[in-house]
């Protein structure tokens, strides 16, 4: 029954402060935490509830708050030691130093690059999978056949499998090779079956062969935003449902992509196409956005690649049909007229890695443009080869 005045028994006690492990106490620790940092100068980003942004002059700070963790960036350590000496004087805090760790994902600087891993994290799951010594495979998918929603027996532990499938839904932050895999598999978590595990622990053998795997960010002089969109029409087989990818590079960076199932039939891989264009168009448009407000505004538009002719001529038309992208917290938006669509002059088979399983070395019939270089993933491993000596091999015919 919990406590109860004895004056006023049918009365609910209102706390004036909010205890932890309460609904409300995540929503009162970031509204406090809000209200303080508002009155340092910063101000709260439109586009990112958990990102705060400070200029003064010549002064540029970033904070980025995930419950009671902190990342900041500043533009001197002038200003670092300021911001961190006025939160300490509020909240009981720790400074843990130069950037190395953040929510499990590792951070290696070198020079003018960034390298992004979750090693330990992968290393993790393997270890609750129980596949320590299991052998590594090429890819992650089969490519042989889809997974249907009724094939093979029911899965005995299905509370392993959906932990399982959370936990590779948090390692695609750095390893985006993994993402249709992910997908397919998350797709079938409210009643895994024998087929549905049996893709799972595949995925979890290729982990166990790439773990060094992870995302290079590198600097660059004058970045532009550059994307990717590939869709798979009537691919899943219980539905006909398609589904759809994209990435986007800013400059020489992969910094988003998407797999995702459309959540409506397409009657042609023409309108599928042009769905999935429309998903990419809608996330550049949020990243436009958020740059502005990172005093970091593109002049040239961005690019989208395509190579489905007849969805790029159905987005040629948005000034006509009134079709742009609305934001529904009612932000302000980029102009959708600054993305431009262009063809590929061929399907390239490693953007098709977002919706469709592929085989170990893709074969080009043509010539592979020198941005498509950036597909392939770094490594800090220096026993494997080189991103060039893959590029190489994998464009020769």
């Amino acid at each position: 029954m919990g406590f109860r005045h004895k004056q006023f028994p049918n009365h609910v006690c209102r706390l004036k402060k909010s205890l932890y492990g309460l609904k409300q106490a995540p929503r009162a620790w970031y509204q406090r935490f809000t209200d303080y940092v508002l009155t340092l100068g910063f101000k709260h980003s439109r586009c990112d509830a958990s990102l705060f942004t400070f200029h003064h002059g010549s002064d540029t700070a970033f904070l980025l708050l995930y419950v009671d963790d902190i990342l900041l960036v500043t533009s001197s350590d002038l200003l670092r030691q300021r911001l961190m000496s006025s939160l300490a004087d509020e909240f009981a805090m720790k400074d843990l130093g130069p950037l190395s760790y953040f929510l499990g994902i590792s951070v290696t600087k070198t020079a003018n690059t960034m390298f992004l891993s979750q090693q330990s994290y992968a290393a993790d799951i393997i270890g609750r999978a129980g596949m320590q010594s299991c052998n590594p495979v090429a890819m992650p998918v089969d490519t042989n056949s889809k997974l249907s929603a009724t094939s093979g027996e029911p899965f005995h532990d299905p509370t392993l499998y959906r932990s399982l499938a959370g936990a590779l839904q948090y390692l695609t932050f750095t390893r985006p090779d993994i993402t249709y895999a992910v997908q397919q598999v998350c797709m079938h978590m409210h009643a895994p079956r024998i087929d549905h595990w049996n893709a799972l622990k595949r995925i979890i053998r290729y982990v166990k062969g790439t773990a060094t795997l992870g995302l290079m960010l590198t600097g660059s002089s004058s970045p532009s935003l550059i994307s990717y969109t590939e869709a798979d029409w009537a691919g899943y087989p219980d539905t006909r449902r398609s589904t759809s990818g994209y990435c986007i590079y800013f400059g020489d960076n992969l910094i988003s992509w998407s797999s995702k199932r459309q959540s409506t039939i397409s009657r042609s891989s023409a309108e599928a196409e042009y769905r999935g264009v429309a998903n990419v168009v809608a996330e550049i448009c949020w990243l436009r956005n958020l740059l502005l407000e990172l005093q970091l505004p593109l002049s040239r538009a961005t690019l989208v690649y395509c190579d489905n002719v007849s969805a790029i001529y159905l987005s040629g038309r948005w000034s006509k049909e009134k079709e742009c992208y609305v934001d529904p917290q009612g932000n302000p938006t980029v102009d959708p007229k600054k993305v431009d669509l262009e063809a590929l002059v061929a399907a390239i088979p490693t953007i098709s890695v977002w919706c469709k399983g592929l085989s170990e070395i893709p074969r080009y019939k043509e010539k592979v443009k020198e941005g498509i270089r950036k597909v392939i993933y770094a490594s800090l491993d220096k026993k494997k080869k080189t991103v060039e000596e893959i590029v190489e091999k994998a464009i020769s015919w």
